[in-house]
């Protein structure tokens, strides 16, 4: 499994994408998507919500458990991946494209982000 070198990671395996004016998109790595399983539903904060990083903003349910999901940034939700929402098998066949979860306009980064190989070294990779 390879995680895109151009994003960042955080430990409770979120990847967050480069911000582009300000805006950066967030979702779930492959690794926890396996870990998980089957997603079969998706709670996503509401656009407009402020997000805390390292701080729960939504649920994976999948059919072996339900999961936090968990904000690697700090900042103002601008976006929700409403796809994933109708289709939540989408995190598991694309967690890396169409199975983005949404995007926050940043307003805080933790120092703790990882790289794709800190990443993989963290997971065991």
């Amino acid at each position: 499994m390879s995680n895109p070198q151009q994003l960042r990671y955080s430990k409770e395996h979120e990847w967050l994408s480069a911000a582009e004016d300000g805006v950066a998109t967030v979702g779930i790595t492959e690794h926890a998507a396996n870990a998980l399983g089957d997603v079969v539903f998706v709670q996503l904060p509401e656009v407009g919500d402020t997000v805390t990083a390292g701080e729960p903003c939504g649920e994976l349910e999948s059919t072996k458990s339900v999961s936090d999901l968990y904000a690697p940034v700090s900042g103002e939700i601008t976006e929700v991946n409403q796809d994933v929402v109708d289709d939540p098998a989408l995190v598991n066949s694309a967690p890396f494209e169409g199975g983005w979860l949404f995007r926050v306009r940043v307003t805080e980064e933790p120092s703790d982000l990882l790289s794709a190989d800190e990443y993989a070294a963290f997971t065991g990779e």
